[in-house]
């Protein structure tokens, strides 16, 4: 049997918060002037995740009845390690070509 999709909705919001970070931490990083405050960015990418952990959790307390943070844990594990894993591998590949070994005097 294949089981259909989580219900997910584009919310085109959360996208434009999420463009208006990035520009001011990528402005700030550049060293425009105006943009002191790159911080901002990050804190919005907090709030951003808080939101959409939160209403994770909501919909699985109104589905269920309880929630499960073994299972939340997990299932974010599974998403994020593969990625993970492959920043690591690559950063350490690379590093291990182009970095000169370290001197030992």
């Amino acid at each position: 049997m294949i089981s259909s999709p989580p219900d997910r909705q584009y919310r085109p919001d959360i996208d434009g918060l999420r463009a208006i970070a990035i520009i001011s931490v990528v402005a700030y990083h550049a060293g425009f002037s105006g943009f002191s405050g790159g911080f901002v960015g990050v804190d919005i990418f907090f709030v951003i995740s808080g939101f959409l952990i939160t209403s994770l959790l909501f919909k699985e307390a109104s589905a269920t009845g309880r929630i499960n943070l073994g299972a939340f844990y997990a299932r974010r594990v599974r998403r994020l390690m593969p990625a993970g894993l492959v920043v690591v591998t690559v950063t350490l590949v690379l590093g291990a070509i182009f970095l000169p070994p370290a001197s030992s005097e």
